[in-house]
């Protein structure tokens, strides 16, 4: 029995190793001199007619920005039409949509006057788009000039459904009290993995929601009580038998949440959201196809798993805890779970450490799952949910 508990808490510790370490560490060295797709578009050539889709919900501080954006891309303006829909917003974003559109002919403006939550929006205005390709994209996700078409020209290839761009910090701080350097590693390094998945198999899992392009003829109407949209649309693609890629010259900006609250509350939504798709796609982990239940294992379900890796590991440590090595585990074990309490003391006599603010947004992470977890078994009712704050760097 004794030898049976130190499988089980290796297998736990394996598990968690694996998705945060040792998978990135195969799929990096796979790709290393894999090549990426190289059918592509020119600017030059005839390209396909792009919709861009957008909900919003009380964006005025941001969404004038956003329209000028896209409006100054170097995509053909033939071949761009804009469609945004607000989920009945109570500030001055209608008044400012509607403004712009009387200086745009192909923006279309739709006006909801029940919230219904971001994916039932985007699935209304799908219906109402007219190009052969949609981006789908958030107010606060400023795009470079070249950002739509570098997200198109990888439809050349027929193989591909779906195009993830790649989110740059525009406001990362080492406050006190903020985590926007942590995330911002974070979201770096998942970037670098899912452009890995992608050149590898063309399995990328899940793309930066904030903006990424699909062929229309691919997009799956989200279920209205889902909470993480995005994952939904590129899993329905891989499960279409498409490919999904990240194109890391198709930059897009964001400022990054540097409120722990704030980014606590949207990760136990994503977290809720996540078991909704793990139990949708199930069945995706016994995929044939090459790279995609590998990838969907340990990018995403041991993870999302983790808190429970977690928790066994401890009930087991402390099993093993008269086997000497298991002690000392155990003391590192402890230590561990101390260093968020120890990084909110030394807030308090503002001392910032950002190395063991790691740990801080690790544990916040698998807290978020664990949460997330026990609101899905509880029946999610509606997909609505509350935006993060906009500018954050002006409200501290």
């Amino acid at each position: 029995m004794e030898l049976f508990f130190q499988i089980l808490f290796w297998t736990c510790i394996f598990a968690i190793f694996h998705s945060y370490m040792l998978f990135p560490f195969i799929l990096k060295l796979l790709a290393k001199n894999k090549s990426e797709n190289s059918v592509i578009y020119k600017i030059s050539d005839d390209l396909p007619s792009v919709s861009v889709l957008m909900s919003l919900y009380n964006e005025e501080e941001v969404i004038s920005e956003k329209i000028k954006s896209i409006y100054a891309s170097s995509y053909p303006s033939d071949k761009l039409e804009i469609i945004i829909g607000s989920d009945n917003s109570s500030d001055n974003t209608n008044n400012l949509v509607i403004e712009l559109s009387s200086k745009y002919s192909n923006l279309h403006f739709f006006e909801f006057k029940t919230r219904q939550g971001k994916p039932n929006v985007i699935n209304q205005l799908f219906t109402k788009a007219t190009g052969n390709i949609l981006v789908l994209t958030d107010a606060n996700v400023m795009l470079e000039k070249n950002t739509i078409f570098e997200l198109v020209k990888h439809f050349k290839n027929e193989k591909i459904g779906l195009t993830d761009s790649r989110m740059i910090n525009t406001k990362e701080s080492i406050s006190i009290k903020g985590i926007s350097v942590q995330e911002s590693s974070y979201i770096s390094r998942e970037v670098e993995i899912k452009k890995n998945e992608g050149k590898l198999w063309g399995t990328m899992m899940g793309p930066f929601g904030g903006c990424y392009a699909i062929r229309k003829e691919l997009y799956s109407i989200v279920p209205e009580n889902f909470l993480v949209d995005d994952f939904f649309i590129n899993m329905s693609v891989l499960a279409q038998n498409k490919m999904a890629v990240n194109n890391k010259d198709a930059i897009v900006y964001e400022d990054v949440s540097d409120n722990i609250k704030e980014e606590f509350r949207r990760k136990i939504r994503i977290s809720t959201g996540n078991f909704q798709n793990l139990s949708t796609f199930f069945k995706l982990l016994f995929s044939k196809r090459k790279g995609l239940s590998f990838c969907f294992l340990s990018h995403k379900v041991l993870r999302w798993l983790g808190p429970f890796f977690i928790s066994f590991a401890l009930c087991l440590n402390i099993i093993l805890s008269d086997i000497i090595l298991y002690k000392y585990i155990l003391f590192v074990f402890l230590f561990t779970f101390i260093i968020p309490a120890i990084d909110n003391l030394f807030k308090l006599f503002k001392i910032n450490l950002p190395l063991i603010r790691y740990f801080t947004h690790f544990y916040g992470m698998n807290s978020a799952l664990l949460i997330g977890f026990f609101k899905f078994i509880s029946g999610v009712k509606s997909g609505i949910w509350q935006p993060t704050g906009r500018n954050q760097a002006k409200l501290k």
